[in-house]
């Protein structure tokens, strides 16, 4: 009797941790609605587990003196995509469309595109030659996406400095 009910609870743990991931359109209409409301724009990022520059970009945009500045100026939306079979219940339904539609898909990741609060495309993650920035570290990536943030925020030019600052020092 207690390996039955044992076994059931393991069955009931693994069934309750299975969640199906949500669609890249709740996700932004969430988000549009949460931008107009706040007066920001969407910053959306695609990601993968797999993805170490992904994780660098996460980790510096969540910095303690970083993420005040984001947040204040976009509602952050990370799409999951691309990931290997194995974990491809990690993955956005609709990601990789968004992302195919952006020319993202071969470009690598992360890539992110910035749209304002009416869902129309601002900034992205191209340079002028059409090269992904993903996560920009040398000086002239991290001098495309200052500009780019630039124009898509109100942060101020000692705040685009401290960003950065944090980009190009890691």
């Amino acid at each position: 009797m207690n390996f039955r009910l044992l076994l059931l609870c393991c069955i009931f743990l693994c069934i309750s941790n299975v969640q199906a991931q949500e669609t890249t359109e709740t996700l932004l209409t969430e988000a549009y609605a949460k931008a107009q409301a706040e007066n920001k724009n969407v910053f959306v990022k695609f990601e993968a587990s797999w993805c170490g520059w992904c994780k660098r970009m996460q980790t510096q945009m969540k910095d303690s003196e970083l993420a005040p500045l984001f947040d204040a100026n976009y509602v952050i939306v990370t799409l999951v995509t691309k990931e290997t079979k194995r974990l491809k219940g990690l993955e956005n339904p609709g990601a990789f469309e968004l992302l195919e539609k952006h020319k993202g898909v071969k470009a690598g990741l992360p890539f992110w595109l910035i749209f304002d609060a009416k869902g129309n495309l601002i900034g992205d993650s191209l340079d002028a030659e059409g090269n992904n920035l993903g996560c920009p570290s040398a000086v002239n990536e991290v001098s495309v996406f200052l500009e780019t943030l630039q124009k898509t925020s109100n942060l101020s030019e000692t705040e685009l400095q401290m960003i950065g600052e944090t980009f190009r020092s890691e």
